[in-house]
């Protein structure tokens, strides 16, 4: 009988941070810490009771109050105490601004942690020149991770207002001189123009929504353009590459589709893919909340 080996997963947590905490979590909810503020936030995923006393939630400095639980739902901040509009906040090198979104979000995924010390520890071990190109940028913080360690960086996103705040992270962060590239476009039509210029990348980063528009309209669907966007990024892989990091938020998938579709698109690459979840360790319970899956494909 044929013998098949399956792929174990891994959980990623990220024990480094000063300014971020999770304080309690559960009845479908999270209490957090980002740098002198409190946040109450929905999170469909803490299906256990708080193990914080209920003047703790009560204390909180903002509450966001969801539509639904769905990510892409509207819903709108609470504030029971006054908060600066925005405030800065640091993980180790890394500096960056925070502030309270009309989408539940404040600017920073502290999950994201393991995956920057991870591509850092790549990029320095390399000892050459590294490209990495960061689809799906968001507010920069991966993209300064790359930087710091040495790379030369492309970093692509849809929102003019999410770029010009990367940027600011990126002086915040003392990274002026860092050689990065902001473009605003289409994840999708850049890296088929790349490939068509015949650019490559040494490091690949993405992180994509479930749903979103390129900056002229363009759909988004994560289920039917992901596969089509990793076919296209494996055109412009360098002979040599380092890593591809995927992270998935607030889908109805298994991490092992994403191990399968890295796998897929990596065939013929030295190297292997590690699957897993990225998780947070709470402060209250010792609990770990998983907030999205992820494959990561490296050399090493």
């Amino acid at each position: 009988m044929k013998t098949t080996t399956y792929p174990r997963l891994t959980v990623l947590v990220t024990p480094g941070w000063d300014d971020y905490q999770l304080l309690d979590s559960g009845a479908g909810a999270k209490l957090e810490r980002f740098g002198p503020y409190t946040f109450a936030r929905p999170e469909p995923q803490a299906l256990w009771q708080p193990a914080l006393p209920e003047k703790a939630w009560a204390g909180a400095d903002a509450v966001f109050q969801g539509a639904s639980s769905d990510e892409q739902e509207g819903g709108r901040w609470q504030f029971r105490h006054a908060i600066d509009e925005r405030w800065p906040m640091r993980y180790k090198h890394l500096r960056f601004w925070a502030q309270a979104t009309p989408f539940r979000h404040l600017g920073v995924f502290p999950e994201q942690a393991s995956h920057w010390d991870w591509m850092s520890e790549q990029i320095a071990a390399a000892h050459r020149p590294v490209r990495v190109l960061n689809l799906f940028g968001y507010t920069g913080l991966s993209t300064l991770a790359a930087a710091s360690a040495g790379a030369s960086v492309t970093h692509v996103d849809a929102s003019k207002k999410t770029i010009a705040w990367a940027r600011e992270n990126q002086a915040l962060s003392g990274l002026s001189d860092n050689p990065i590239r902001w473009l605003i476009d289409d994840a999708m039509k850049f890296v088929q123009r790349e490939a068509r210029r015949k650019a490559s990348y040494d490091g690949l980063i993405l992180d994509p929504p479930k749903f979103g528009r390129g900056p002229k309209g363009e759909i988004w669907k994560l289920h039917e353009s992901l596969p089509a966007l990793l076919s296209a990024c494996r055109a412009i892989m360098s002979d040599s590459p380092l890593f591809i990091i995927l992270t998935a938020y607030a889908i109805r998938a298994s991490a092992l589709s994403l191990y399968y579709a890295l796998e897929a698109m990596m065939s013929g690459y030295d190297g292997s893919v590690t699957v897993g979840e990225m998780g947070l360790v709470e402060q209250s319970a010792n609990r770990v909340l998983s907030t999205a899956i992820f494959a990561r494909w490296g050399r090493q």
